[in-house]
């Protein structure tokens, strides 16, 4: 059954990194909203997802769950007690992209240079997975 929480249900504590562009808060699979990293199995997915371990690593997380699911998971802006964006600090590093259909081009000005060519090569080299469009 898919998860059924609302803005008014946001979550916190601290996560289970799944991903790069994943977490679980009690369980619960969390999307973070606006970004796309490769999979694990991709060149870059396990450096996104250690990224993402060494952010969270005994951190808590504020979820602030949004409308609508992705492959069954909440979608949800992420932040550290700090008020450090999770999906911002990834595109940063260079390990995600912003997928601007989602975040409006919210993240886009974050991604360091040459970030989307060699994000694009993994798609290249694994073709239909990457889910970025331009």
């Amino acid at each position: 059954m898919p998860p059924t929480l609302s803005g008014a249900d946001d979550l916190k504590g601290k996560c289970y990194v799944i991903d790069g562009d994943t977490i679980s808060i009690g369980g619960t699979h969390i999307r973070l909203a606006g970004i796309d990293a490769p999979e694990l199995d991709q060149p870059w997915g396990k450096k996104a997802k250690f990224a993402m371990v060494a952010l969270c690593k005994g951190q808590i997380i504020t979820a602030e769950v949004q409308e609508g699911l992705s492959y069954n998971r909440l979608v949800a802006k992420c932040t550290l007690s700090d008020g450090t964006d999770l999906s911002a600090a990834l595109v940063e590093q260079g390990l995600a992209l912003d997928w601007s259909k989602f975040s409006g081009g919210a993240y886009r000005h974050l991604e360091p240079q040459g970030t989307r060519k060699k994000l694009w090569r993994v798609a290249a080299k694994h073709k239909g997975k990457l889910r970025i469009e331009n």
